[in-house]
């Protein structure tokens, strides 16, 4: 007489049916369930992900090109903003006093060395590979020797669980914060200090060109030219938008008189302050992060979790000060280890 097998326990028969596979970690076989895509290897902690698949790379010289176009671009601004600011800016200055213009070239020149070595330091140093580990047979790896790695199917070899592919660049990257196409790299533990030390420089520097054009621009701005006989007679809201009007009208007047330095001034002034803003913004950003003891990716991973410890001490590892003399708080020991290994 056969037995009648209920839907509960049908479910589990098929749940328990497993098979036999091998870990890329050790080479070990492994009994998994048959529903199982993603497992865990009991001996070397490796992680195997079948469900995912190695992809084309149709689009890698599409994004190469784009971020050779991005450095290029960057790159001749750089060079307007600082050949442009000397001839438009320094004719003023040294004018009205040598002291004084050779003050303002010094500081010219201490940011344009520190922000395109800082560039160049971003842009063309590697962003940071991953440690090679022995992987893919027993007697090499020993008992947690790959704790929470993965295979990487791009690369075709583990990746840490600090590491992360980068399609642009083709390669897993240590520490990867995210891929910069201004910089035509990935912002990585190798670069990622560069970086913000690029974005400082830059913030100083367009703040600098800001004042300056602003400076030379009002000595070399043609004089307003308005009347105010029309506006007797008139008092309140009126008469201050009437005024308004006329200031605008004579400075639109000025403005088709100026000279070729004019014009390059107003764009200094207009472009500078307008990367001024974003670049705030973005290092704002990148500060904040580094503060949380954190990078963009992890960030978008780990929304909601609460485990890192925000802290001064965070930013002043990142830069590599000493820190042996100041006290550390909400830091635990873990922690202080794993912002060691973020440094390096």
């Amino acid at each position: 007489m056969a037995s009648l097998v209920s839907p509960q326990e049908q479910y589990v028969t098929e749940f328990n049916e497993n098979y036999e596979t091998t870990c890329w970690g050790c080479g070990l076989h492994v009994m998994i369930p048959s529903c199982a895509t993603v497992f865990k290897c009991g001996w070397c902690g490796a992680i195997t992900d079948e469900s995912k698949k190695k992809s084309d790379h149709k689009s890698f010289r599409w994004r190469q090109l784009r971020d050779q176009c991005f450095i290029s671009v960057v790159i001749i601004f750089m060079l307007f903003v600082l050949c442009g600011g000397v001839w438009a800016v320094y004719p003023v200055v040294f004018s009205i006093s040598f002291l004084w213009g050779t003050l303002h070239l010094i500081i010219t020149a201490i940011l344009a060395i520190v922000t395109f070595s800082s560039f160049s330091l971003a842009a063309f140093r590697c962003a940071g590979t991953p440690p090679n580990v022995l992987w893919g047979s027993y007697p090499t790896v020993g008992k947690g020797g790959l704790e929470n790695y993965s295979f990487c199917h791009y690369c075709s070899k583990p990746k840490s669980p600090r590491a992360h592919h980068c399609r642009s660049c083709r390669k897993c990257i240590l520490d990867m914060d995210h891929h910069c196409p201004f910089i035509g790299n990935c912002v990585g533990a190798a670069n990622h200090r560069s970086f913000v030390a690029f974005l400082m420089s830059a913030v100083l520097s367009t703040t600098y060109v800001a004042v300056m054009s602003t400076h030379a621009g009002l000595h070399v701005w043609p004089p307003l030219s308005f009347s105010l006989e029309n506006s007797k007679g008139i008092s309140g809201t009126y008469l201050g938008l009437q005024i308004l009007s006329k200031i605008s009208a004579a400075f639109l007047r000025s403005a088709l008189l100026l000279s070729p330095r004019g014009l390059v001034l107003v764009y200094l002034f207009i472009s500078s302050v307008s990367l001024l803003i974003g670049l705030s913004v973005l290092l704002w950003q990148q500060l904040s992060y580094i503060y949380q003891g954190k990078t963009y990716l992890s960030h978008l991973s780990s929304e909601g979790d609460n485990e890192e410890k925000k802290d001064c001490q965070n930013l002043v590892r990142f830069f590599g000060f000493q820190y042996r003399f100041l006290p550390i708080f909400g830091v635990t020991r873990k922690k202080h280890v794993k912002l060691n290994n973020h440094v390096l």
